[in-house]
């Protein structure tokens, strides 16, 4: 089926707004579509695909520039017939047809490596340098692949084999995920939101990796427990869910707009454990007050958020080597307040989405530096406790193209001393 030759002019429109990379794709696209009502549900889709196409591939198609410079139009048309297929778009001459097909059918192996990798200069270089241009080449191929959706089962309202077998009945293929236990894997992306499963909070949407950072920290019943930069609350449910909905888990962020979607999330979850706190920085005296009292804090760095390319191919685009290194301050700032909070024997785990080494192990050993009161645990030894068939060593890195995961890293930390039990604390 064709699609409407307007779809054209509305993709061209679309990216000239994402392109000017003002603020993250998926704001600016939600906002161009929201100013554009009258256009259909296919319509809408393939504006968005086609657009996230061009995303991950855009020094690819720039490289066949006309007259030094690609039209807008010939990046739509490209990011179309890649989605769609050329047959499926009107309005398109000869000439234009001849150009797309002309990009398509070049051996990219001839090409430059970097364009092949669809990378800027500064990040192919460091990617290079950190895995070899061999892995750096194999592992932008997997991080230029769309994503699959991935979901986190809620243990407090179902089983992993009754969501499945609730999906398959709806029509939608799902496979286990092969590392989290509560994990389940769809390749196409249908609408959840209406699904009973989703409504009534069995099912969350949470990326395989991100469910891992949750079961490093391994938080037990009863608990105090904090996730430090919370975000939405998709690790804070799949802890407090891990808790058994017992003790004691604070949700600290920075953002009221990030906590907010929390709360209908929250609703559905059934738990009543976690404690949103909106706070001004890391040193806010709501946190100041928690020092030495935590059993375990998550630490999900803001970060360069380069090991979610698969969801986010803009973030290669909009980043920069400036941004890295005030990116570096905060990490080392936010790491060093969460820390005050765990008490002796309790466990920090700092992770970011990132495949950088300068944002992971390079903040965690400068930690330990200035830290003698904290040990670093082997990632491999807690995978095992966990029973996570994962081949690890002193940290946790899941790569794209080798556990078809976000890219993420994350090191478990342990204050020396020994751990409180509960009843000591109440005496306290």
């Amino acid at each position: 089926m064709r699609l409407p030759p307007a779809v054209i002019n509305h993709t061209e429109n679309a990216l000239r707004e994402v392109l000017r990379f003002t603020g993250p794709a998926d704001v600016v696209l939600s906002h161009y579509l929201r100013a554009n009502p009258k256009l259909g549900g296919r319509e809408r889709g393939a504006i968005a695909e086609a657009v996230y196409v061009v995303l991950r591939h855009k020094a690819l198609y720039t490289e066949f520039a006309t007259h030094g410079k690609t039209t807008m139009r010939q990046l739509a048309l490209l990011g179309l017939a890649e989605y769609a297929g050329l047959d499926a778009l009107g309005s398109v001459s000869e000439e234009e047809a001849a150009f797309v097909n002309s990009v398509r059918a070049t051996d990219q192996n001839l090409l430059p490596a970097r364009i092949r990798a669809n990378l800027p200069q500064w990040l192919f270089d460091k990617l290079c340098a950190q895995f070899g241009q061999e892995q750096c080449l194999v592992a932008a191929q997997a991080m230029n692949q769309a994503a699959p959706l991935d979901l986190r089962v809620n243990v407090l309202k179902t089983t992993r084999d009754a969501a499945l077998a609730a999906l398959t009945e709806s029509g939608i293929v799902a496979t286990l995920t092969p590392f989290s236990n509560t994990g389940l894997r769809l390749q196409k992306k249908p609408a959840l939101q209406n699904l009973p499963l989703f409504k009534d909070g069995s099912i969350e949407v949470q990326d395989e990796g991100s469910q891992l950072l949750a079961q490093l920290l391994a938080p037990k019943r009863g608990e105090m427990v904090a996730d430090f930069c919370a975000g939405a609350g998709g690790k804070t449910l799949a802890l407090g869910a891990m808790m058994r909905n017992t003790g004691r888990l604070y949700a600290f962020d920075v953002s009221e707009k990030r906590l907010s979607k929390l709360k209908p999330r929250l609703a559905r979850s059934g738990l009543s454990n976690v404690h949103p706190v909106q706070i001004a920085h890391e040193r806010d005296a709501k946190i100041k007050r928690l020092a030495g009292k935590l059993d375990r804090v998550l630490v999900d760095a803001p970060c360069s958020g380069l090991g979610t390319l698969r969801r986010n191919p803009d973030v290669k685009w909009r980043q920069n080597e400036e941004g890295l290194a005030e990116l570096a301050v905060k990490q080392r700032a936010i790491l060093d307040a969460a820390a005050r909070l765990v008490k002796s024997g309790g466990r920090l785990v700092y992770a970011t989405c990132s495949l950088l080494d300068e944002e992971n192990e390079a903040v965690v050993q400068d930690f330990l530096a200035s830290h003698p009161d904290f040990t670093l645990l082997p990632a491999a030894q807690i995978l095992a406790e966990q029973k996570i068939a994962l081949e690890m060593g002193d940290y946790l890195k899941l790569l794209p193209h080798v556990h078809q995961t976000d890219g993420f890293f994350a090191a478990v930390l342990q204050r020396n001393g020994k751990p409180h039990t509960a009843q000591e604390d109440e005496s306290a």
